[in-house]
């Protein structure tokens, strides 16, 4: 694999300070790295392979032309519509983490473990899904292959850093006792669970949860698939939980679907209820796997089947997906 210019942008920031981690962690042939920030992050560095690098303001006047690189975007959605067809016409490709580019229809949205193929007809940007779809989908895909999935239902307990810092920054101030400032939620996190994830929308759906949806269905390629989603805050660190039950066309076996599911490439099955062995959040914190266990026929529907799906919202949710999408375009250069 050719050695390749990173870029990452939001560098000092909770996902991106993770994408520069996992690029070490996962020995991408990085030649280069060039860490960006806004104007608050001034005079930081970040640590790079046992190197400090400074952290540059992300200026489109200053930025270079590196014809080739790959750029690493978690700033938010706003930045990167700006930025990102910047950085295209400059010469990087970018594999962005915000919701800017999801949905639109010559952009890519991609698992590598469930739709690499995708990465083929990218333009310069490709999408990296919401982090609750992303784990849901690498558990499901290898069952939608063989049952073909008709309807999914699921209910998310998200993490609190699934809101960044200070989304964690508020839980850790509730549970010492100290004044709040700028919360990132809409009611106290310490000892609650919010039924509210982004915005509502007209419809009812919370903005969380249209994506989950929406992002599903574009990722498995399959516009006629039901879906329905609840998305809760819980007061959690990090590793977001899944409870989804879905239903297929054709009949499913709970074993021959727990072999399928430990044969999927990035899935973990810890599933020995007697021996109370089933994913945690605490135990997929700091690992890149989607773990599922809890499987069990749903008797209130035909072909249809219960699970429970954990992942560490951070890493696999974001950094990680990212940086390994990267690692597919190196290695079909």
């Amino acid at each position: 694999m050719q050695g390749v210019d990173v870029i990452v942008v939001g560098a000092t920031g909770l996902v991106g300070q993770t994408m520069i981690r996992i690029l070490e962690e996962r020995h991408l042939p990085v030649r280069s790295l060039l860490p960006l920030a806004s104007p608050r992050s001034a005079g930081r560095t970040v640590e790079f392979q046992g190197v400090s690098v400074a952290v540059q303001t992300l200026e489109e006047s200053t930025l270079p032309r590196w014809e080739g690189s790959i750029a690493l975007f978690s700033a938010g959605a706003q930045v990167s519509r700006y930025f990102a067809p910047v950085f295209v016409r400059r010469g990087a490709t970018v594999i962005d983490n915000s919701s800017a580019f999801r949905m639109e229809p010559e952009v890519p949205l991609v698992v590598p473990e469930v739709n690499a193929a995708a990465l083929h007809r990218h333009r310069g940007i490709i999408a990296n899904p919401n982090c609750s779809t992303i784990q849901m989908v690498v558990a499901l895909k290898p069952l939608h292959d063989r049952y073909r999935l008709r309807r999914i239902v699921v209910a998310t307990y998200q993490a609190v850093t699934g809101a960044g810092r200070r989304g964690q920054r508020q839980l850790e101030d509730e549970l010492a006792g100290r004044t709040v400032e700028a919360p990132a939620f809409p009611h106290p996190i310490a000892g609650n669970c919010i039924p509210q994830i982004d915005v509502f929308l007209s419809d009812g759906y919370t903005k969380e949860e249209r994506k989950m949806m929406d992002e599903t269905r574009k990722i498995l390629g399959d516009e006629t698939l039901k879906i329905t989603a609840t998305c809760v805050r819980v007061p959690v660190v990090g590793g977001h939980s899944e409870a989804v039950t879905v239903e297929f066309e054709q009949p499913v076996n709970v074993e021959e679907a727990r072999e399928l599911l430990r044969q999927a490439p990035g899935v973990t099955v810890m599933d020995d209820p007697a021996r109370q062995h089933y994913p945690l959040a605490q135990e997929a914190r700091a690992r890149d796997d989607v773990f599922v266990g809890r499987l069990r026929r749903d008797p209130s529907a035909a072909n249809a089947l219960s699970l429970w799906i954990v992942a560490d919202n951070v890493r696999k949710g974001a950094a990680t997906n990212a940086v390994q999408i990267a690692e597919h375009l190196l290695a079909h250069r």
